[in-house]
């Protein structure tokens, strides 16, 4: 398996991170909780032990699910998640202040079973609390032992005046980046070199348009959010676009007898060698196909095919 220490850090974390969102059961079709929880124990058994999940995904659900799947082995597993984002009387709003961050940490480890989180990350920032407040209070909840450590999620470039007098408080950010959005590729390297942190990448399967499986043809259910026309990745021009990209490497896969699935990740780890790659899983199936992108490196010459054919996306 391969791994990774964060920055700034002590935890070593496999460089495949399981993502939490499909956990929460809503938004992405039928999920079975069992099979959830059977993906988690079986990650831990191959050596994946990062798993990332959010207090927002399933409104707590995703929580509780990956709570109760790693509930035998805690000590095994690095556990990742996130606050700032509030859902109330119908409404979703931001808020960073010190008195949510203490109450939703405190809901989170209850949820999640545990009385430590890894890695506590703000998932959006509120656009009013400041940094070194933010701070304050997540140094607070590490003194007290309810966190180990603490990361950034969704940031970009704008917000490096903002965090690099605090470089070295945080260990990773988040931000969406893969062979279908590569929108954010500056942003990513230049938050990595000058806040010295670890990238995790979300969306590294571009919501599973990358994986090989869909064509213009697609169509979801009401309950799946990438119905929705929001959900670029599979509606008009973009899909067309991303559909030309899972083409070329479906001839690099017929070279080199790897999956689509597994070129798409493996991408992302050889072009930010320092990356942990998120993806959404919710079965053993998806599991066992990706963890097909590790153990090797993309030959030079298919790097640049996938640069050229996913130019402007």
């Amino acid at each position: 398996m391969e791994k990774i220490v964060l920055k700034n850090s002590d935890l070593a974390v496999s460089r495949l991170c399981m993502g939490g969102c499909p956990m929460g059961g809503y938004g992405w079709g039928t999920v079975s909780k069992s099979d959830l929880i059977a993906t988690v124990r079986r990650a831990l058994e191959i050596g994946i032990n990062f798993f990332d999940s959010a207090d927002t995904y399933g409104l707590g659900e995703a929580e509780k699910t990956l709570g109760e799947a790693l509930a035998s082995n805690r000590q095994q597993a690095v556990i990742a998640t996130k606050f700032g984002v509030r859902v109330e009387n119908g409404q979703t709003f931001y808020d960073n202040s010190p008195q949510w961050i203490n109450k939703a940490a405190e809901n989170s480890l209850r949820r999640l079973g545990t009385d430590y989180i890894d890695l506590y990350q703000v998932h959006y920032r509120d656009g009013k609390t400041p940094i070194s407040e933010v701070i304050d209070s997540l140094t607070r909840l590490k003194d007290k032992g309810w966190i180990r450590y603490f990361g950034l999620s969704n940031i970009h470039i704008g917000d490096i005046a903002e965090l690099e007098s605090e470089s070295g408080r945080f260990v990773s950010f988040q931000d969406e980046y893969s062979l279908a959005c590569r929108k954010n590729e500056a942003d990513v390297c230049e938050i990595t070199k000058l806040l010295e942190l670890t990238p995790l990448t979300w969306g590294s399967l571009g919501q599973g348009i990358l994986t090989g499986k869909y064509d213009e043809t697609a169509i979801f259910s009401s309950d799946d959010r990438r119905s929705r026309d929001i959900y670029v990745n599979f509606h008009g021009r973009k899909l067309l676009k991303n559909l030309e990209i899972v083409n070329e490497m479906r001839k690099i896969s017929a070279e080199i007898n790897k999956p689509v699935s597994g070129i798409a990740i493996r991408w992302i780890l050889d072009y930010l060698p320092e990356s942990v790659v998120i993806t959404g899983i919710k079965n053993t199936q998806q599991l066992l196909s990706n963890t097909k992108a590790l153990g090797w490196n993309l030959d030079k010459r298919f790097v640049e095919r996938l640069q050229r054919v996913s130019l402007d996306v």
